[in-house]
């Protein structure tokens, strides 16, 4: 199919992923609209320009990626896709870590797609479990002001949520009930809820376990960390900085 356009999406832990947007072709019993071209360098591996004709499937039959390139059907003038310096979003200027292929945006407390994607992560049912929330109503609670961070959540009020509208009272005190009913979650689905970048939900239960509370967490040694097992350099120098931060 047909490469449009290349937009530039931002995840809740700053990486920039391109996605091509195509003339819609049916894949595997789905019309296929987009496809992810992962990073920088997956698109210079490519040399994918603007019309060109792509070859598109699905990796392990489910997230469709571009894997070639149709070079004899590109016209002359044909404009080459550059990966972009600065944030979509915020406009911060990118970083790439040495040894990483991924480029990041900085801006973790001012990024809104960040912020609310860390939200989104955060009240998910893996993790803290308050399924009274959604995209939706976390994207309307940022916008309003009223969410900056995921401990903004246990300072709602009702009357904050429905903004004096007494029609929306009861689905307000559902989602503020589910809100304190997730203080009861196990350590380590809280720990995994955090979003510590390379900490999933198996690290985060050895991380629990190890240290069994947020304090002793917080406060651990690079060694201390060392000594758990599972966790190497680069996870326990993650779980530091974001603690440092």
């Amino acid at each position: 199919t047909r490469l449009r356009s290349v937009s530039f999406e931002v995840g809740r832990s700053g990486v920039i992923t391109p996605v091509a947007n195509l003339d819609p072709v049916l894949l595997s019993g789905t019309l296929v609209k987009r496809a992810t071209l992962n990073n920088q360098d997956q698109m210079s591996l490519l040399d994918i320009s603007i019309g060109d004709w792509v070859y598109v499937e699905k990796g392990g039959e489910i997230i469709p990626k571009i894997v070639g390139v149709d070079e004899e059907c590109r016209v002359a003038d044909a404009e080459p896709v550059r990966f972009i310096t600065c944030c979509p979003e915020c406009g911060a200027l990118l970083i790439r870590i040495e040894g990483e292929a991924a480029h990041y945006c900085p801006n973790d407390t001012g990024c809104p797609p960040q912020i609310k994607g860390r939200v989104e992560h955060f009240i998910s049912r893996k993790a803290m479990n308050i399924m009274t929330l959604g995209p939706e109503t976390v994207d309307d609670f940022y916008q309003r002001g009223l969410v900056h961070n995921v401990a903004d959540l246990y300072e709602l009020t009702p009357l904050q949520i429905t903004c004096g509208n007494d029609n929306r009272i009861v689905s307000a005190q559902k989602i503020v009930k589910s809100i304190k009913d997730s203080c009861s979650v196990p350590f380590e689905r809280v720990v995994f809820a955090l979003g510590i970048r390379f900490v999933g939900e198996i690290t985060a239960k050895l991380l629990a376990r190890h240290f069994k509370s947020m304090d002793a967490l917080k406060d651990a040694s690079l060694e201390e960390l060392l000594e758990v097992e599972g966790v190497g350099e680069v996870i326990a120098e993650s779980v530091i900085s974001f603690f440092h931060n």
